[in-house]
């Protein structure tokens, strides 16, 4: 099978939250790694895995990035990773997984978007991904929760995945 490396300049994974029912939380975790393997140019038989260091959690709010941390969260000191990997190749635009969280192993299909192959300026082969999906937090052991006086969660239970990626060819 053909390797895959990471750009991690030109990749990223975020998360988007409701907060408060009526605004949209953005993070993302400023460390990460993903390989890729596939033998295929359409990646159909590809094995991709990645894994976000909870601990670089970013949300632009160094309180609310150190609560996510906090047990009440991610748990980041005993689960110091988020983990995919994948369990099938990319197949008309899904790609199949499994997704672990603070221990919780869960099985997760994403949407996946297949930008294709380009060679660069530079000889380099390069692939590019982007992967999404909606997740329940408190399937994973995240289960804080709050309540306004209007009965609407302070943070959603409904999480959106966005991982992007970039690979050249090893």
């Amino acid at each position: 099978m053909a390797k895959w490396n990471l750009d991690p300049s030109h990749s990223e994974v975020q998360f988007k939250v409701k907060h408060m029912v009526i605004s949209t939380v953005t993070g993302s975790f400023d460390n990460f790694e993903a390989t890729a393997e596939s033998n295929s140019d359409d990646f159909s038989d590809a094995k991709f895995e990645f894994a976000a260091h909870v601990n670089t959690v970013n949300t632009k709010n160094a309180d609310r990035d150190n609560h996510l941390k906090s047990d009440d969260f991610f748990a980041a000191e005993k689960f110091p990773e988020m983990k995919f990997e994948s369990t099938s190749g990319i197949e008309n635009g899904k790609i199949d997984g499994t997704l672990e969280i603070r221990g919780e192993k869960r099985p997760i299909t994403l949407d996946a978007d297949f930008g294709g192959v380009i060679k660069d300026p530079y000889g380099y082969s390069r692939a590019g991904f982007e992967f999404s999906g909606d997740i329940n937090r408190k399937d994973f052991g995240l289960g804080w929760s709050q309540v306004t006086e209007a009965g609407g969660l302070v943070v959603s239970d409904k999480v959106k995945l966005l991982v992007n990626l970039e690979f050249t060819k090893a």
